[in-house]
């Protein structure tokens, strides 16, 4: 490890970019990340989950003299991303509280005898004082601050002791910096940089769309039913399914385990024993899906996560972009389902308006509203997205719910009417479902004991169904018009912007909602890994890749990932030199394993010719 001169940083950084990682070009930003790095320089790197991070500052890592170290919020993720370098042939470890005491002192031995590239630590354990006195020992490549947005108390996933970081700054002055995260807006992004002192960082916003992904968000009926469609064509891909409490965790994957699905909980109510067991399992592909509550997934780092299902609405637009990023990692096709009800939205407001922080109280009804207008926009999903980040879209993303299948819209004006006028005939003192039941002329004990099927708009609405109404009166309170009062049960009261409608002053436009829920998901994939005729080398691939990981106790993406093994099957070479050619395969990786993979190619070469020569 020694130290570069400047003007060789970029082709220094290139050959360790294809000799150690198997990459043949940098993405956007990276080089001159890489580069501004090896010369000291602290930077701020925003980029999308799937984007490159951890190499922006790997690749400096190896480049510099001296260990890197790289703070890290969960065990689990050390965990992997140390496996995947080490895989790689980079001299990587980790130190936290999971080691044993003989692990931990042979870590700590390769640290101080200068024989580690990478060390990835826990912010608890990178302050500790024995620690920071063993760092004054050694000679510090840089600093890594891997999810800078737990730094920033207005991010929306503020941990305290990530914000004590600055310390590195202030105690070592001199060692370059990197504070890299996949989601903060604007306010957390200055927040980020002033509490780690990275004032006069090199700032690079790479974007935030991830065009490899299609958002689907629907509104929730009989939302396990929705689950269990979806799934349908996906029986044999990874993926994570979100709900917000564990109760429903655990109901969610009990059923679909009595569906035939390879699933399992995972929540924070789980001994750790049980937890890390269902990582382990995910992660080696025994089983394809996990049921979790939102303390799941951020030490994952599996790069074929084919798919992530909300099957509750999240509380902000930060918790579901980063969720969903855990999806098409490898640059691959992946999907984003969520389904969102009105209860989700009741409850969360609940919760936002119980606290005692106004500031905190005002921004997360910020996010929350800005959450739910996602979730009930009629135009593309990946504008909305990104607009919340400040990233404009020139034109349609064609890969959402809303550009593939747009909602029908209709003239809802008398609908409309008809729904105002019945929240204002009930007195302004019930909740939604009451008065989409008298709109419907309900024959119950309650609206007879109330007087309200005498009403005038007693059974107007008789014609629409309970979940046409349901997204009338949804939309009416998007646009608006109508208001729920969540500190006094949820009723619904009536804006001054109804005043228009319900006088024949407005027409108001509203859109169909969707019957099934889920339309797109029934329509023809976009962008399949394979094609068709390579679909038998590419499952030959995996079972190969599968068998050498068991027996090396690692996942299988560890060993290649789904990206390296398509172009595999598309490519399909049969040399060392044409091997090196695939994405993600190095040197290291070509002696470990290309002897196997280049034997199982050229035996699918072999009986392609000779079904060729045969016909």
């Amino acid at each position: 490890m020694t130290q570069p001169r400047s003007q060789d940083a970029h082709r220094d950084a290139a050959d360790v970019l294809h000799r150690v990682f198997g990459f043949d070009e940098f993405r956007p930003h990276q080089a001159q990340i890489i580069g501004e790095l090896i010369d000291g320089q602290d930077v701020f790197v925003l980029m999308p989950t799937g984007g490159g991070k951890s190499l922006c500052y790997q690749v400096p890592a190896i480049l510099r003299r001296g260990t890197a170290i790289v703070v890290s919020p969960l065990i689990s993720l050390m965990k992997d991303q140390v496996d995947a370098l080490v895989a790689n042939g980079v001299a990587a470890a980790c130190y936290n509280s999971s080691m044993d005491g003989d692990t931990a002192r042979r870590t700590l031995a390769q640290l101080h005898a200068g024989e580690l590239d990478l060390l990835y630590v826990s912010p608890e354990r990178v302050l500790a004082d024995g620690f920071m006195s063993r760092l004054d020992e050694i000679d510090i490549a840089l600093f890594a601050i891997d999810e800078a947005h737990c730094v920033s108390q207005w991010g929306h996933d503020f941990r305290p002791e990530y914000a004590a970081l600055h310390e590195l700054r202030e105690r070592f002055p001199g060692v370059p910096m990197a504070a890299l995260t996949a989601t903060a807006d604007a306010q957390t992004r200055g927040d980020i940089l002033s509490v780690l002192g990275l004032q006069a960082a090199s700032v690079h916003v790479t974007g935030f769309d991830r065009p490899n992904i299609r958002y689907t968000i629907a509104e929730k009926h009989r939302p396990f039913d929705q689950l269990t469609r979806f799934l349908a064509t996906r029986r044999e891909e990874a993926g994570i399914v979100y709900a917000l409490s564990r109760r429903k965790v655990e109901a969610v994957a009990e059923r679909l385990c009595a569906e035939g699905v390879r699933a399992a909980a995972y929540h924070a109510g789980l001994d750790a024993a049980t937890r890390a067991g269902v990582q382990d399992q995910f992660l080696r592909d025994e089983i394809h899906v996990v049921v979790a509550t939102v303390a799941f997934g951020m030490g994952i780092d599996k790069p074929n996560v084919r798919f992530v299902v909300h099957y509750d609405m999240p509380r902000h637009i930060e918790g579901y972009y980063q969720e969903t990023g855990r999806a098409g990692r490898d640059g691959l096709p992946a999907e984003a389902f969520m389904l969102y009800g009105a209860q989700d939205i009741v409850t969360a407001r609940g919760l936002i308006e119980n606290g005692t922080n106004a500031d905190q109280v005002r921004i997360e009804s910020h996010k929350l509203n800005a959450m739910v207008a996602l979730a009930e926009s009629l135009g593309c999903r990946r504008r909305v997205l990104l607009g919340y980040f400040g990233e404009r879209l020139e034109s349609d993303c064609g890969n959402c719910d809303t550009c593939l299948d747009p909602p029908e819209r209709f003239d809802a004006t008398d609908e409309s009417r008809k729904a105002l006028s019945c929240v204002y005939r009930v007195g302004q003192r019930f909740g939604m479902k009451h008065v989409i039941d008298v709109l419907r002329g309900a024959d119950s004990e309650r609206i007879r004991a109330l007087g309200h099927d005498r009403l005038s708009t007693y059974g107007i609405g008789a014609d629409r169904s309970a979940i046409e109404w349901t997204s009338i009166f949804r939309q009416l309170i998007h646009h608006g018009l109508v208001q729920q009062d969540i500190a006094n049960y949820s009723v619904l009261r009536l804006t001054a912007a109804a005043r228009p409608v319900l006088r024949g002053e407005q027409v108001l436009e509203l859109a169909r909602p969707r019957q099934g829920g889920n339309r797109p998901a029934t329509r023809a994939r976009r962008g399949v890994l394979v094609e068709e005729a390579d679909q038998s080398l590419f499952e030959a691939l995996r079972q190969l890749r599968k068998q050498l990981a068991d027996a090396e106790g690692k996942p299988p993406y560890i060993v290649f990932g789904d990206a390296s093994l398509a172009q595999m099957a598309r490519e399909k070479p049969t040399d060392s030199s044409s091997f090196l050619d695939i994405g993600g395969v190095g040197q290291h990786k070509l002696d470990k394993y290309g002897k196997e993979f280049l034997a199982l190619i050229r035996t699918f070469r072999d009986v392609e010719a000779g079904g060729a020569a045969s016909a």
